[in-house]
């Protein structure tokens, strides 16, 4: 059975799903992607008794990143992630909290440091390869673990969509490439999380998936 874990805590009013990853034995955890409402996001870390050693950022939307800072400061943990190319949306994070009527707790969030193609993340045993995935957004990135069979997908693909290319900086033909030339082939059988509604697994997306069929 593997020891790898998952918490989701729906944050922010896109019920975004932040997920807590940990392992049950070392009780180490990464959060990825508080978009908002850290004080859900520290009362479940309490209650799971893990300890955070990292922030992984998926992009740079609002909903994703906004709670980034204050969870850094809460936890002492780095901001890691995502590619580079989502520097200017991160930059700009209270200018979104105001384009969608959001206010208090969006600060604008300065990772510790940027992920590339090909990086390995690791949380105690586990190790999540790093694929750049744009066009939801340009910097993108997504978190598999090989051995699990598991994937943190983002906005990338949902179960029975795909992610929105109508934000600054989304292309629709960039988003399809990355989906059919990085994701689906990691194979049929992986599982995957995304950042809003139910997972699902790859095989079903590729075979039922509207966008992709």
């Amino acid at each position: 059975m593997s020891r790898l874990s998952i918490e989701i805590v729906p944050v922010t009013p896109f019920r975004q799903n932040c997920c807590i990853l940990f392992d049950t034995e070392e009780k180490r955890a990464v959060v990825v992607d508080p978009g908002g409402d850290v004080p859900a996001i520290l009362e479940a870390i309490d209650r799971l008794g893990v300890t955070v050693e990292a922030i992984w950022l998926t992009h740079g939307h609002i909903d994703h990143a906004g709670g980034a800072m204050d969870l850094k400061d809460a936890t002492g943990a780095e901001i890691i992630g995502p590619h580079k190319a989502d520097q200017s949306l991160l930059s700009r994070l209270e200018d979104q909290a105001r384009m969608f009527g959001l206010s208090g707790g969006v600060r604008n969030a300065a990772p510790d440091r940027w992920l590339e193609e090909g990086e390995t993340l690791e949380l105690g045993p586990h190790r999540f390869e790093v694929l750049h995935t744009p066009g939801h957004s340009p910097g993108h990135v997504v978190f598999f673990e090989r051995e699990s069979r598991f994937l943190h997908a983002g906005d990338v693909l949902f179960a029975g969509s795909i992610g929105r290319t109508d934000l600054p900086g989304g292309d629709h033909a960039t988003l399809l490439r990355s989906i059919h030339e990085k994701v689906l082939p990691l194979g049929d059988d992986v599982g995957f999380l995304c950042g809003h509604g139910p997972g699902s697994r790859l095989g079903v997306e590729r075979r039922s998936n509207p966008f992709l069929i």
